[in-house]
């Protein structure tokens, strides 16, 4: 055992020397605008609570008026609940596809999709920037794995026909819709494009981009008209909704395949019948909340646009999500320590989160963000910007 604790305490010093420790900090209402982290109070940049739902009150009275506080079993068990078949048909319909099925989390829902659908025999093309459950699912499947530079068509398509020469069994394309570091957004028609002209199924993660973006928040690929031409969509109740929990969404034989295939699914209590009401709850205010929708764009474009007119590298960001590329761990670390100093919570994001040399802090808008709270944000980070030489 000794051996274990000095290996142990051995890494773990290593990280601290690369200022890549992390920790785990008490925060209070981290789904507010305004929480409090440690006992200090900060305007809240780092929540993916969009559109500002979690707190809803039509959601906690949905969670009060459930009778169970707690799941039985598997639902292949006895945890399929009425109410939770009765959330995936609502799912299926809100998607327009033909079947849906719930999962336990995100993370949960890409593993059980990606180590299902593919084994040794077949070949997955990732993009390079992809969520850390897509990587995982991949290594967890053992498929043969081509990771294409970030929304690079040509390279991902240069990977497409050499693996075209290698006579693999059936080829995936996966992508994020929404870049959850860069906060930039999929070349989905390209990839339609792509995988028609290689026959390859495309598998989209709209974690970041239902509730926020679309018809009644369908997502990116509802946004673009071109849904109907991917074959298995996945979201999350984790952000926009403001519960928990997730789902995939695609023709009735790929969900029934995941039913009997997928060991996340199989092998997982159901979700709380608490949650499913909330969800069921949430699904009819993201349908209803085109004006959060707008907001939450208007606020994102002045965010970006004043920190891009000071120099600040936001990368190719869109979207509600907008980093502040530093480069340096230890810079971002003392920027987002002079925030907090400041009364603004902005994490900072360090490698393996983000490629070597890309550190950042990473800012989420929220649709019930105060306008005078966006623009004090932005004149602390200029500010900051200036002294910490990340501007000139």
């Amino acid at each position: 055992m000794r051996n274990w604790q000095l290996g142990l305490r051995n890494e773990l010093n290593q990280l601290a020397d690369k200022n890549l420790i992390r920790e785990l900090k008490s925060t209070a209402h981290g789904t507010n605008p305004v929480c409090v982290r440690e006992g200090k109070t900060l305007l809240n940049f780092s929540s993916n609570n969009y559109l500002g739902l979690a707190g809803h009150p039509l959601l906690i009275q949905a969670m009060q008026n459930t009778v169970e506080a707690g799941s039985p079993s598997s639902r292949l068990l006895v945890g399929n609940e009425a109410k939770t078949q009765h959330l995936e048909e609502e799912l299926a319909q809100w998607q327009e596809t033909e079947s849906a099925l719930v999962f336990s989390n995100g993370y949960m829902a890409n593993l059980g999709v990606l180590s299902s659908f593919l084994d040794r025999k077949d070949a997955v093309f990732s993009d390079q920037l992809n969520h850390a459950s897509i990587v995982d699912g991949i290594r967890l499947s053992g498929a043969t794995s081509f990771r294409y530079r970030h929304g690079n068509m040509n390279h991902l398509e240069n990977l497409l026909k050499k693996a075209a020469k290698k006579g693999f069994r059936r080829k995936l394309i996966v992508t994020d819709a929404v870049f959850s570091m860069d906060g930039d957004i999929a070349p989905l028609r390209d990839l339609v494009s792509l995988k028609e002209k290689y026959d390859t199924a495309l598998f989209v993660d709209e974690a970041h981009s239902v509730g926020t973006i679309g018809p009644q928040g369908k997502g990116l690929a509802h946004h673009l008209g071109i849904s109907d031409q991917i074959e298995i969509h996945m979201g999350t109740f984790s952000k926009a909704f403001g519960v928990y929990g997730a789902y995939v969404a695609g023709k009735k034989d790929w969900i029934h395949y995941l039913i009997n295939h997928s060991r996340s699914f199989i092998y997982t209590t159901a979700l709380p019948p608490s949650i499913i009401s909330a969800i069921l709850q949430s699904l009819k205010l993201i349908q209803q909340s085109d004006r959060s929708r707008h907001l939450l764009k208007r606020k994102s474009m002045k965010f970006r646009d004043e920190l891009s007119k000071y120099g600040f590298n936001i990368a190719n960001s869109s979207t509600q999500i907008v980093p502040v590329v530093i480069g340096d761990s230890s810079k971002s670390l003392a920027f987002s320590q002079k925030l907090i100093a400041n009364g603004i919570l902005s994490v900072a994001i360090r490698p393996p989160t983000v490629p070597a040399g890309s550190a950042r802090l990473r800012f989420s808008l929220m649709a019930d963000h105060r306008d005078d709270d966006i623009q004090n944000v932005i004149e602390s980070i200029t500010e900051i910007g200036y002294e910490c030489g990340v501007i000139l």
